[in-house]
């Protein structure tokens, strides 16, 4: 499991997995969202829009990302 920190309390799926690095790009996040490769705490998520909060789980290729907050512990 690897923790990616982000500055705000929320963050949307597309732009935690260009910030994960796991996608190249929006498009790329668009596609793979929408194809179902995606998990947020081990269920299916197909909106890129999905708001993201601290200790959230995010699944893509057997690569699991925690989200935390900036100071959060």
């Amino acid at each position: 499991m690897v923790d990616i920190e982000i500055r705000d309390n929320m963050i949307r799926l597309g732009q935690f997995l260009k910030l994960a690095n796991v996608v190249q790009g929006g498009g790329e996040a668009k596609i793979r969202i929408q194809s179902g490769e995606v998990r947020v705490n081990d269920q299916r998520e197909t909106r890129r829009g999905r708001q993201l909060h601290d200790g959230d789980r995010v699944e893509i290729d057997g690569t699991v990302l925690m989200v935390r907050c900036a100071g959060s512990q």
